[in-house]
């Protein structure tokens, strides 16, 4: 008898489009208080975003590096907000989707843009020649590398309050050695005749040139200004101001005469009431406002609140914002120039507050969140279990119709093989490491495949077994659907086409695969040979890091990595271990290095000495943090008969998902292998020891001798 089971159903998709101020502060407030029945997504091209507000001063040296960014990952986790790392191309509003760079579109009910601004670059050269302030994603490193390399003059291009504190910040960063030229036809548009002569004086009191605009054109190292003179510069900054996201001129919504989206003053879209804009991509009609930092930040509790409301059926509350707000504007010097409306003045004063401002505003988003129990909609209704717990054969056939050409319903598929050939099978199945369903089917895929690869087979076919969280039958379509086309996005162009696979409800989303290959030749763990190299073709560390990145200790570009290494599949680098005349080989996941290579051992009858083994960014930081996946201590057990009594590095023993083949190879064949391998695209591949001959004692009691 079937098992009854309660479960929260989501039943409205919000999407977050862009990690701008405003959202940060959304994800801040639906983290505190989430909101029942409604998945969200934040959709995001960068996983770190920038505090503009800090930039300068991090510039200048007046804050640590890395002070300005937030790991927007982390926060995405904290607030339970499912992170789809990908960029945005497009609009399809009819049909409710986001259009993604590489990747299916994400569907939504509501959706919220707020994906800050572009760089206007509509001067001849500007986008070869100078380097944009806009978007920051990246821009401090690429003025650190200018500085590294020994820049000694700057041009900053943009009168405007960015373009100000650049070229202040640049000064105190490059000493009074270097040549520092600010180039505005006009001085703080926007600001008080006082806030003005003070920031003029500023500028002649630190020695910063003061060229009239505008520029005509720009070559390398050298601008044309107006009237036929020029002036060079080692680096050009372009801070001119905002120009809007160049796709918006395609989607659909409403713009403003700049093609900025125009909004209500409850910050929906005047054309579609189920997109709102905030930060610098919107302009509100009513209230038309600078393109600044401060009236972003102050949109995110109202914009959190009304697509609350939205969710649940009411009508969004007007926000009207602040007349004037309090510019702060940083002279790197220990000082700063405060500005409201007409009133200006200079102090020390001044540095101290927006220094206690922005870094008051950056604990608040580091803060962590408290833990939030689940919220469980309203009139759930109980779930069934046994078969009763499929997905509904309605949004089975949309996903695959949406897939591909239609196959016909049968209950198993037909394959068809060549004669002589030795037919092998696997399967593989477990939850999601990542909440983007389109990810987790890529990381999947890779990961079952791997067994074929590492035993010499040519992948033929594959069957899908998936299990998804209750939802609305539109949700649980579009969970789906992303979930297998990821998938298939591997699985494809590896030679195994999805032929069919079984779908049911679950308490997490959970993917796994059985696959079919052939081979002439099967290549297995046994087979080893004394004086082989052992050949590793991906880095260690994907347990640790999933681990870390689950307590909010694994910064973003750290689960980056880890994410790009899983999704690789392992069949180039399968191809070149075969053609360098690989003796044994498997892939190493969930019983970790040691675990899988004692098999090989105790099949092969001989031992190995393991030395230098590459690791993931950020592996051996969480290692010797003492983070350890659930899954360390059962393979320290597994791995007992094959290591003796030596202490063995916490790396062996780490579960991989979609891990690296570990293979053995002739010595004389080893390096050019490891070459090949990296010419194929697996840069971390390494050579990690070697084959030896076993060492006294009771059967296989010492085989691995750990790295001295």
């Amino acid at each position: 008898m079937g098992v009854m089971r309660q479960q929260s159903e989501a039943t409205r998709a919000l999407v977050l489009l862009g990690g701008g101020h405003a959202h940060l502060g959304v994800l801040r407030a639906l983290g505190m208080r989430p909101e029942p029945g409604l998945q969200v997504t934040l959709l995001t091209r960068e996983t770190m975003a920038t505090y503009s507000g800090m930039v300068p001063g991090v510039v200048a040296g007046l804050h640590p590096p890395g002070s300005a960014t937030l790991d927007v990952r982390e926060l995405a986790r904290q607030a339970g907000v499912r992170l789809v790392h990908a960029e945005a191309e497009g609009l399809d509003l009819p049909a409710r989707r986001v259009l993604l760079r590489g990747r299916p579109p994400l569907r939504f009910d509501f959706l919220s843009v707020d994906v800050g601004a572009a760089p206007r670059l509509d001067v001849p050269g500007a986008a070869e020649h100078a380097l944009a302030v806009w978007p920051l994603d990246g821009m401090l490193a690429r003025i650190d590398a200018a500085v590294a390399a020994g820049v000694s003059s700057v041009a900053v291009v943009g009168g405007g309050a960015g373009g100000v504190e650049l070229a202040l910040a640049l000064r105190t960063r490059l000493g009074p050695g270097a040549a520092i030229a600010l180039v505005a036809g006009t001085l703080l548009p926007g600001h008080g005749a006082l806030s003005r002569r003070l920031t003029a004086a500023l500028l002649r009191e630190r020695d910063i040139t003061m060229l009239p605009g505008p520029v005509e054109r720009v070559s390398a190292g050298r601008l044309q200004l107006a009237g036929g003179a020029g002036h060079a510069a080692g680096l050009i900054l372009w801070a001119t101001g905002a120009a809007p996201i160049p796709w918006l001129r395609a989607s659909g919504l409403a713009l403003d005469e700049r093609g900025f989206m125009a909004v209500l003053p409850t910050l929906q879209s005047i054309s579609h009431p189920m997109v709102f804009g905030a930060g610098d991509c919107a302009t509100v009609l009513a209230h038309v406002r600078p393109k600044a930092g401060v009236y972003a930040v102050r949109q995110g509790p109202p914009l959190a609140e009304n697509l609350r409301r939205v969710a649940r059926g009411e009508a969004a509350l007007p926000f009207t914002p602040q007349r004037r707000a309090l510019f702060l504007l940083n002279g790197a010097d220990g000082s700063a120039i405060a500005s409201y409306g007409a009133l200006a003045a200079r102090g020390g004063w001044a540095w101290r507050w927006k220094r206690r401002i922005d870094l008051r505003w950056m604990a608040k988003l580091r803060m962590a969140l408290p833990l939030m129990r689940p919220v469980v909609a309203e009139a759930v209704e109980m779930r069934c279990a046994g078969c009763a717990a499929k997905v509904p054969g309605g949004v089975l056939a949309r996903v695959l119709a949406r897939l591909g050409p239609a196959r016909a319903p049968e209950d198993a598929a037909r394959l068809d093989l060549p004669a002589g050939l030795a037919v092998l099978q696997t399967v593989d199945m477990f939850p999601a490491p990542v909440a983007d369903p389109w990810l987790a089917g890529r990381i999947a895929a890779a990961h079952a495949l791997g067994d074929l690869h590492a035993s010499g087979a040519r992948p033929v076919a594959a069957l899908a077994i998936a299990s998804l969280p209750v939802a609305a039958p539109a949700l649980l379509e579009e969970e789906l659907f992303q979930l297998l086309h990821g998938a298939g996005s591997v699985l494809g162009p590896a030679g195994a086409p999805l032929l069919g696979g079984h779908t049911a409800e679950g308490a997490e989303l959970a993917l796994g695969f059985a696959l079919t290959g052939v081979s002439e030749a099967p290549l297995g763990k046994a087979g080893l040979r004394v004086g082989d190299a052992l050949v590793l073709t991906k880095p260690l560390g994907t347990g640790v890091v999933l681990a870390g990145a689950m307590r909010g200790l694994a910064p973003a570009p750290w689960v980056e990595a880890t994410l790009a290494a899983m999704q690789r599949d392992a069949g180039a680098a399968a191809a070149v271990l075969r053609a360098h005349g690989a003796s044994a080989c498997t892939d190493v996941t969930g019983f970790g290095l040691a675990g899988h290579l004692g098999e090989m051992l105790a099949a092969s009858h001989v031992a190995a000495r393991l030395g230098d083994v590459p690791a993931l960014p950020g592996a051996l930081a969480l290692l010797g943090q003492g983070v350890r996946s659930t899954a360390h201590a059962g393979n320290a057990g597994y791995a007992a008969p094959w290591v003796g009594g030596a202490e063995v590095p916490a790396l062996w023993l780490d579960p991989q998902t979609s891990g690296p083949l570990l293979a053995g190879v002739p010595a004389g064949q080893a390096a050019a292998c490891v070459a090949a391998l990296h010419a194929a695209g697996q840069g971390g591949a390494a050579i990690v020891g070697n084959v030896t001959m076993p060492g006294p004692g009771p059967a296989l009691a010492q085989v691995v001798e750990a790295a001295t």
